[in-house]
């Protein structure tokens, strides 16, 4: 409880800059999740720098794009109704999300040193399931985010959320 409250402090105090480092501290744990649980790379294997690669997309794009488009989104459409809602979860996951996977992916090859032609390659690759898997998971999350949570606690708990989703992400962008 003491730790929620000085989250909660803190989040008051300095909304942007603890939104974003809570998304790089939550991306940096999917990563270290998907190393360690789903590749199963070991302690010695463990690639430190494709974790903080992923602490870095966090904190440098995630947190800011996200973090922005749910200011803009309430702002777009004001409320907290069952329809209101709804209403944000098809703007979010209809046109927000295939952007920002379109993003996202050739961002982390960047990062991994990609070629152009074998980022876009990998892009074509990767993308149609990465957004497959994504509404396997998001629209109900993103409905439940967008009707209970105030907007301040949102990225929050949706990186709460995406520590497993960007577990996946981490797998699913690094794979060669």
């Amino acid at each position: 409880m003491a730790l929620w409250r000085a989250y909660q402090r803190a989040l008051t105090a300095h909304p942007w800059k603890v939104q974003v480092l809570t998304a790089g501290s939550l991306m940096g744990l999917g990563d270290i999740i998907s190393q360690q649980l789903v590749e199963r790379r070991g302690l010695r294997e463990h690639q430190t720098g494709r974790t903080l690669t992923m602490v870095s997309l966090g904190c440098g794009f995630v947190g800011p794009v996200v973090g922005g488009w749910y200011r803009l989104l309430d702002r777009l459409i004001p409320g907290t109704t069952k329809v209101d809602a709804l209403k944000k979860m098809l703007l979010d996951q209809g046109g927000f999300a295939p952007c920002f996977l379109g993003c996202f992916l050739p961002l982390v090859g960047t990062f991994n040193g990609l070629s152009a032609q074998d980022n876009w390659a990998k892009l074509q690759r990767d993308y149609p399931d990465a957004l497959i898997t994504n509404y396997y998971l998001w629209p109900a999350v993103q409905l439940a985010n967008f009707y209970l949570v105030p907007l301040h606690y949102r990225l929050a708990v949706v990186q709460c959320v995406a520590v497993i989703w960007n577990s996946y992400l981490s797998w699913k962008a690094h794979r060669l």
